[in-house]
């Protein structure tokens, strides 16, 4: 069973002493300040590409480039960032997963099943110059 997580719904988990109730903005906060710390991620993109040019989010919408889908056993989480231009983007991905299913884990106790990176634009420092 598979479900997508939007605002209204909340992650709960119930404790012999009570229940806890985590928002998804907060889990897709978590992933988003972790993603901007990882070497390689310029910063988080929109999900949907306008006329083929990736949105670039400021570090209080982060969240908005992190989908996160509820599933039996764990979460799955999708993100979509802005690569540094001349990294390896394989290395940056794996780096970003490792980043991501550590923060989440140690900061809530919840269980990544999976960690999709989608690279959705490549950025190209402002002072160098290409020839």
């Amino acid at each position: 069973m598979t479900s997508k997580v939007k605002a209204p719904h909340a992650l709960t988990r119930t404790e012999s002493l009570g229940r806890i109730e985590v928002s998804p903005r907060v889990v897709a906060s978590i992933v988003g300040h972790a993603a901007n710390e990882c070497y390689g991620v310029v910063g988080m993109a929109a999900r949907g590409l306008r006329d083929g040019i990736a949105e670039r989010l400021n570090r209080e919408n982060a969240h908005r480039g992190v989908e996160i889908e509820v599933r039996e056993g764990g979460i799955q989480i999708e993100l979509y960032i802005i690569a540094q231009y001349g990294t390896r983007i394989s290395e940056v991905a794996h780096n970003l997963m490792s980043a991501v299913r550590y923060a989440v884990e140690k900061s809530l106790g919840l269980p990544v099943l999976a960690v999709n990176v989608n690279v959705q634009g490549i950025h190209l420092e402002d002072n160098v110059s290409v020839r």
